[in-house]
């Protein structure tokens, strides 16, 4: 007898179920599609510029190159980690250009990003200013870049600007975007990427890849030599890394021709 109540509870039970309305998931609100993801966009910028900043100002001159380039790249993986399930973790205006043109993100969210993107860059470097004591910030220019100094200099700080850019921007939208090539390891790629573009170009033009990098201590230094280098050669160089996306490297729906 008790197992065959056991058996009617249990039959019950599944009709119960059965007859319950499969239930629906949640919808993101007009909060998580639009507000939340362009405020950890600015608050990842923030903190990548507030942190880049300080490791150029507090650089020690016996590590060179190294120092910054590991902090910018170590910075960038922990910010894409963290926040790509509510941003996309871009924090980088290329980068969200390029995703755009590779159908990674609607057109209405452009234009916020990229805004996020700038205060946020600008907040970064306010934060930088407050920390260091102001001797080093003044002689560091507060990490804005200042190595462009002749305008010999100019070609090839464009094209490294350019070069290096494409190339991070390209890593970006294959870990990313692309649905062939997605791999968890985006955060730690990205990361490397940005530590080797800064080991071999940091010379030649400070390897900066990201217009916000570059506003923030620009605005907060007041610092502007050339710096239309940093916003000519970043954008130039995630145009072409868009194009060998849609050209040549992307899978059947990102790839506009020979499908």
């Amino acid at each position: 007898m008790g197992l065959m109540k056991m058996e009617l509870e249990d039959t019950e039970a599944s009709l119960m179920d059965k007859g319950k309305a499969a239930a629906v998931p949640r919808l993101p609100n007009r909060y998580e599609k639009i507000f939340q993801p362009c405020l950890a966009e600015l608050i990842g910028t923030m903190f990548f510029v507030f942190i880049g900043c300080t490791s150029v100002i507090e650089n020690v001159p016996a590590a060179g190159r190294l120092q910054p380039a590991l902090v910018h790249g170590l910075a960038v993986a922990i910010m894409v980690a963290v926040m790509d399930n509510i941003s996309g973790s871009h924090f980088n205006p290329p980068f969200t250009i390029a995703i755009y043109l590779c159908g990674g993100m609607e057109l209405v969210m452009v234009g916020p990003y990229l805004a996020s993107q700038l205060i946020g860059g600008v907040l970064g470097a306010g934060m930088s200013k407050l920390m260091v004591p102001a001797d080093r910030y003044l002689n560091a220019t507060g990490a804005a870049f200042d190595i462009l100094k002749t305008e010999s200099q100019l070609p090839g700080a464009i094209f490294g600007e350019m070069a290096m850019t494409c190339l991070i921007t390209m890593v970006v939208l294959l870990v990313a975007v692309n649905p062939k090539t997605k791999t968890p390891l985006a955060p730690f790629l990205v990361g490397c990427t940005v530590i080797i573009n800064v080991l071999a170009g940091g010379d030649v033009s400070g390897t900066c890849l990201n217009p916000a990098r570059a506003f923030g201590p620009a605005v907060m230094t007041n610092y502007w030599t050339f710096h239309w280098v940093y916003w000519v050669g970043p954008i130039g160089g995630c145009l072409v890394a868009a194009a060998l996306l849609r050209l040549i490297l992307g899978d059947e729906k990102i790839r506009l021709i020979n499908k």
